[in-house]
């Protein structure tokens, strides 16, 4: 931990030994707030979240377009707060006073953390602004899209998915690695806005639209500091290289193993009875990213209906740190979350491209989490499916589902 934080925690703690509970002036009340989180160029993140009252137990829902993400584990001292993300290793601390909340928002890394300012007011449930202006264009439909690294000056390639009702906007960008899952925003007189925050990722993005078919000086500021331009272009035909055609094997393989311990630490390996003449599908996740978060609420259920007609998947989890117990606490986290059933490995090498290479040197690449490796009853590599479209992208979910479902409906016929 670093100075600032252990300076940050001590306040806490004081505060928190010192005082006495406080009135409900310095409580988290109900009802919807607006949050906003501060970048290092000023750029303010907003987005919303309810808090709810049951049974004498406070919940939190993070608010992004259609998805409500539960938050549990809230805890007040006088006018502390301490909300722990469930997922993600990140968690937020604040003061409360006047149904306004400021304090920091608090991600952890491997041997660092970043720490963002936080403030929300109670009774805002607008998100970019209190009244929209008639937008003067409507986004609504599939766009061309091209990110650029403002330092490095790489592009990245990208669809949009917009839906616009009156000057709401909900919708996603589509990449060859994953989704930006559940955006939401404004449309306003001929400016485009987006946000999303899920307590792992922090993202906004603004852009200024000539026309019906263009979008220009667009900004995209992702966490504290990173910032990337884009544009985009009006293209209902626009597509993305095939998912599965992006990871592979080096040649002359055919076939992965590895041997890494699960959650009691005991060792796995793809040679164990258990997947003897199975279709095994083995996902590498990590507690901290979302799109992973998505694939495996789809994998709980595919798991529990495929299970006895011969499939089995295995999780390997590559962290923000290589320390087990710290791994451990985090994937326990999302197993119960999730109530997964398979077996989930703590690979003790960190979330880096290069470093899971190093784990499976079979791999030719590694280009990002989730992937999953898609491997036959006679041990062989069929397919590897990189990235994972979930729920915020749509259509393009449920035709992934079908896809996948007659993959392996197609694998288990074979002898």
């Amino acid at each position: 931990m670093n100075n600032n934080l252990k300076i940050i925690a001590f306040f806490f703690l004081f505060t928190s030994l010192c005082a006495c509970q406080g009135n409900s002036d310095n409580q988290l009340e109900k009802g919807i707030w607006r949050a906003t989180l501060k970048t290092s160029s000023g750029a303010e993140i907003p987005f919303n979240f309810e808090v709810i009252d049951s049974a004498d137990q406070k919940f939190l829902d993070v608010i992004n377009g259609d998805e409500r993400f539960r938050v549990n584990e809230i805890s007040t001292v006088s006018d502390s707060i301490f909300i722990q993300m469930p997922l993600f290793d990140s968690e937020i601390r604040a003061k409360i006073k006047n149904g306004s909340l400021n304090g920091q928002w608090i991600k952890q890394f491997a041997d660092s953390s970043e720490v963002m300012m936080i403030e929300a007011k109670n009774g805002y449930s607008w998100r970019f602004f209190k009244a929209n202006t008639k937008p003067e264009f409507v986004v609504t439909g599939r766009w061309s899209v091209n990110f650029q690294d403002a330092k490095t000056g790489k592009s990245i390639p990208a669809i949009g998915e917009f839906t616009q009702q009156n000057g709401r906007v909900l919708g996603t960008f589509l990449t060859s690695t994953g989704d930006y899952r559940f955006l939401e925003g404004t449309v306003s007189d001929d400016n485009i806005y987006l946000s999303c925050f899920d307590g792992s990722h922090a993202f906004l993005f603004t852009g200024k639209i000539l026309d019906n078919n263009t979008i220009v000086d667009g900004n995209f500021y992702s966490g504290l500091s990173s910032v990337q331009t884009w544009t985009a272009k009006r293209d209902e035909k626009a597509i993305l290289p095939d998912a599965y055609s992006i990871t592979d094997l080096k040649d002359g393989f055919d076939k992965i193993d590895f041997s890494f311990p699960d959650l009691n630490g005991k060792n796995v390996s793809l040679s164990d009875s258990k997947f003897k003449n199975k279709i095994v599908l083995v996902q590498f996740f990590g507690s901290w990213c979302p799109n992973c978060m998505d694939e495996t609420a789809y994998l709980v259920p595919f798991y529990k209906k495929y299970q006895k007609k011969g499939l089995e998947i295995v999780a390997l989890a590559y962290e923000r740190s290589t320390d087990y117990e710290r791994s451990k606490k985090n994937i326990l986290r999302l197993r119960e979350r999730f109530n997964v059933p398979y077996d989930m490995l703590i690979t003790g090498y960190i979330n880096d491209k290069a470093e899971v290479v190093k784990s499976l040197p079979m791999l030719k690449s590694f280009i990002g989490f989730p992937t999953l490796i898609i491997i036959d009853k006679k041990g062989k590599v069929r397919k590897i499916h990189t990235g994972f479209s979930g729920p915020g992208t749509g259509v393009h979910y449920v035709d992934f589902k079908k896809e996948f479902e007659k993959t392996i409906d197609d694998l288990l016929l074979e002898q």
